[in-house]
């Protein structure tokens, strides 16, 4: 007779092991000073709570006027009801809003359908390298469509347009920097590792006053660009040498026996980049290139030091409305909030990306 093993059910663990009150244990009361950073912790919570919470919500006014808020305590949540077309879309005219409208509607539809896994990486790759054109002719005009100077451009408009086409266009120059410096030729290397390290060597703060005071001394005459492409120029020569170094350490991490084993193959040097060492290089870098990505976005706030007005300089702005003076901190707040989302979104579409790379081992 033969005997078939089966294995018995795994036991559920003990009610000691698992729970709230287990991992408070485990994790915060662990240790005589870990007990005493949560009591510290838990005391300042209890001591700042209730007054932030009546500030942001039980004594703030939601609907009303200027008046109404100064009359109340807390915080005034109709200034930025008030302003919020100031904040999304700047001066922008407002018969013509409907075009950052489709514009945004093309930007998150593209974002959600990749993050989902909807596209396939070849239609998610071309879709993203496209969709500055659309964008850019919505918003600014041109080819049928009345032309909107980029001077009307302001708020979280600006700075969407600012970050997603210099995402999208320092990530592939900051891969062929990093191959450059990589490379065996001495001449390539040389110009990529210049180039690299002459712009991380200074801050964005420079380059961005570069761009917008030293470049048009360069340009031949009649020949005009605007600031916001000058500004555009600047943050993507900025980020690229810093996503550079980011997939040069990548490439560096891949097993020099992976190279030859290919040589052995037949494959040529191109080849061998493209179809081996660089797909492995990008999927380690995930992690620090999301990061890269969030720092730009983030970034973006420095335009206005050249004066442009986007989601943070809008916001200054509006709060010196004289009706409105004195609600800065709502605006600040009300800013801080959508950086972070927008921020956390990237953060958690990293995450997907590299448990999908991990997976796919």
């Amino acid at each position: 007779m033969t005997i078939i093993f089966q294995p018995a059910p795994d036991l559920t663990p003990p009610a000691s092991k698992v729970g709230i009150f287990y991992w408070a244990r485990t994790k915060l009361f662990n240790n005589l000073i870990n007990s005493l950073f949560t009591l510290c912790g838990i005391a300042i919570l209890i001591t700042l709570t209730p007054p932030l919470l009546n500030w942001f919500l039980f004594d703030a006014v939601f609907i009303g006027t200027a008046e109404t808020c100064r009359e109340g305590q807390g915080a005034c949540w109709s200034f930025v009801h008030a302003k919020i077309k100031l904040f999304l879309i700047g001066p922008y005219p407002m018969e013509l809003v409907w075009r950052p409208i489709t514009a945004a509607a093309l930007l998150f539809g593209l974002f959600f359908a990749t993050a989902r896994h909807y596209l396939s990486s070849k239609k998610a790759v071309i879709g993203w390298m496209l969709l500055p054109l659309p964008i850019y002719w919505l918003i600014g005009g041109g080819f049928g469509l009345e032309v909107v100077d980029t001077s009307d451009w302001g708020g979280l408009l600006l700075t969407l347009v600012l970050a997603v086409a210099g995402i999208l266009a320092s990530v592939p120059i900051g891969i062929v920097l990093a191959l450059g410096r990589t490379a065996k030729n001495t001449f390539i290397k040389v110009i990529s590792v210049s180039i690299i390290e002459l712009v991380r060597g200074v801050p964005l703060v420079t380059i961005l006053f570069m761009a917008t005071i030293m470049l048009p001394l360069f340009l031949p005459d009649g020949v005009e660009i605007g600031i916001l492409y000058r500004v555009q120029f600047g943050i993507i020569l900025f980020s690229s040498a810093y996503i550079a170094e980011v997939v040069r350490g990548g490439l560096q991490s891949i097993d020099s026996g992976q190279s030859e084993a290919a040589k052995a193959l037949g494959l040529n040097q191109w080849m061998i980049t493209a179809l081996i060492v660089l797909p492995q290089a990008l999927k380690i870098v995930i992690p620090p290139l999301i990061g890269r990505c969030i720092a730009l976005l983030k970034d973006t706030s420095l335009v206005v030091v050249v004066g442009l007005l986007d989601f943070l300089g809008i916001a200054k702005a509006a709060s010196q409305d004289a009706e409105w003076l004195g609600f800065d901190a709502e605006a600040f707040v009300f800013c801080a909030f959508i950086y972070w989302l927008l921020c956390f979104s990237l953060s958690r579409y990293g995450r997907s990306l590299e448990a999908r790379g991990q997976n796919s081992h």
